[in-house]
């Protein structure tokens, strides 16, 4: 029924038939206002996206067990699932708001408006963006899916028995089909501005960084064995592990962008981009883990770094006595805190600038990022690095810490078998292979198990540095029926991996990689 006629007809309406409809109308009406969010996200660089605005929210409210159930569960697609079913959550309201409010202009639009100071606070709170910019958003989307609620409203009598009726609801139901049609083009279209970000784009193109002064020559053959399915010493850009909080990827524009020293320094520093890749470049080999990689998980890659070393920075700003704790902010708001000692021991601890070989992808922070060997990046490694921060340890707990992680975060020494796979194989010579880890300190022995027979040493590549992994392959004779495979490595220190079998929280997973296959 038409919007202008009286609230006492739509009452006396038969129920069963309008209600369909109204969740229709109220289903598209929250998807138009959705997708104008977004649009007017993309098109306007200063207005923030609600969906990842409320994303964001989500992600920090979420009690720490939830997360590494999302984490465990769907690796690195949980944010693609939690945007996904939050908009599946949207929908799912709107229809029951449409349902419930069945013309009833007034309480739909309080419902929009409710929606629309919800979404811009928590995009507020969950991303710190300003509350001016979020509001623009927010009454975008009021005005439009309030607007689009009156249009498919008043499209005709979708109620009453008359044989009209029939036609009305096709009606309304065609321009229902209409409406979501241009709602999932403008969303996605805003979706496609958002991730480019045309400044940040082309700043990263156009980006030529000078190359170090001693550059590393290409890994020594004896460093790659020769097996099929094992993973490469380097693993490409695009097939790198992700794990952050960010819902959606920075995208920051190298002219912009600025360094900052601040804390318990004799001065504190801001530089440029070309400020900072002046100082002395350094290309270095290291695997990065998080820390909530189950044991065998694939949270774990290496890859060849250029970066400035952070002794470099620190020295600069003078680090003051009582220093402790190096925190690393993003221009998300993400922080880490590691001990100052660790950029001071020796160690790899960089302010990155490439990867493999090319600037830094903008899903691995560009322009700048921190790269520390031997700690999980929970503790080290700030992607979008906007700030280094020098305080005591007592004096500031990073973004982890609160959420139940431990404050230290050393990567455990682990070993995976990437090859074979859990299932079956074929009987005969086969090769057990994958990769051993231990940053920092660097593996000298893999040993590999098969079923309760003794141990065997496997034949390890040559090491590429001890910050990187190394390959290691065992040729095994498999015969028919069922076997379990286990691994397990030691590091430069003579500590071999321990057995006992313990969850990523607090500090990390331990145990032996093990696999069952079936041999036939």
């Amino acid at each position: 029924m038409p919007l202008w006629r009286s609230a006492a007809a739509t009452e006396t309406a038969p129920m069963e038939m309008k209600r369909p409809l109204w969740m229709v109308i109220g289903v598209v009406s929250v998807a138009a206002a959705l997708a104008a969010s977004e649009l007017v996200a993309g098109l306007v660089s200063l207005i923030p996206s609600l969906v990842l605005g409320i994303g964001d929210w989500v992600i920090d409210q979420a009690p720490t067990p939830v997360k590494n159930w999302a984490i465990d569960t769907f690796g690195t697609a949980d944010k693609p699932v939690l945007i996904g079913s939050m908009l599946v959550t949207a929908l799912l309201l709107g229809g029951m708001v449409g349902a419930f409010g069945r013309g009833r202009m007034g309480i739909i639009t309080a419902v929009f408006v409710l929606f629309g100071v919800g979404a811009a606070s928590a995009t507020v709170v969950g991303s710190a963006e300003p509350l001016s910019s979020a509001a623009l958003g927010a009454v975008a989307a009021v005005i439009v899916g309030v607007g689009t609620y009156v249009l498919l409203s008043g499209l005709g009598d979708v109620a009453s028995d008359d044989p009209e009726a029939a036609t009305n609801r096709r009606r309304v139901l065609a321009g229902a089909g209409a409406v979501l049609g241009v709602s999932a083009l403008a969303g996605g279209f805003g979706r496609f501005l958002l991730g480019r970000r045309g400044a940040a784009t082309e700043s990263r193109t156009d980006l030529a960084v000078s190359s170090p002064p001693l550059t590393l020559p290409e890994p020594d053959p004896a460093t790659m064995l020769d097996v099929e399915g094992i993973t490469p010493l380097f693993v490409p850009n695009d097939e790198f592990y992700r794990i952050d909080t960010a819902l959606s990827v920075p995208r920051v524009d190298v002219a912009e962008w600025r360094l900052r020293v601040t804390g318990m320094v004799g001065r504190e520093l801001e530089m440029s981009f070309d400020d900072l890749i002046a100082m002395p470049l350094v290309e270095t080999d290291v695997t990065l883990s998080c820390v909530s990689n189950q044991v065998g998980g694939g949270l774990v890659g290496n890859a060849r770094w250029v970066g400035v070393p952070l002794t470099e920075i620190l020295d600069r700003a003078g680090v003051q006595d009582g220093a402790e704790q190096l925190v690393g902010r993003s221009v998300d708001e993400f922080t880490v805190g590691f001990p100052v000692e660790a950029a001071r021991d020796g160690r790899t601890a960089i302010v990155a600038v490439e990867m493999n070989g090319e600037p830094l992808p903008f899903e691995h922070g560009f322009p700048a990022r921190l790269v520390v060997a031997g700690l999980y990046g929970y503790v080290s490694a700030t992607k979008w690095l906007t700030e280094i921060e020098l305080t005591t340890w007592e004096g500031f707990d990073a973004y982890w810490v609160p959420r139940g992680w431990a404050k230290e975060g050393p990567v455990k020494t682990q070993s995976r078998i990437d090859i074979p796979s859990h299932g079956s194989i074929a009987a005969g010579m086969t090769p057990i292979a994958g990769v051993a880890w231990a940053p920092n300190i660097g593996i000298t022995r893999v040993e590999v198990q098969v079923d309760g027979e003794p141990w065997v040493d496997a034949e390890l590549a040559d090491s590429v540095s001890d910050n990187s992994w190394r390959q290691w392959v065992h040729r095994w004779d498999a015969a028919p029926g069922e076997h379990r495979i286990r691994v397990r490595a030691t590091d430069a220190t003579g500590t071999t991996q321990t057995e006992e079998r313990t969850p990523v929280a607090p500090d990390g997973a331990s145990g032996w990689h093990t696999i069952s296959v079936q041999v036939s």
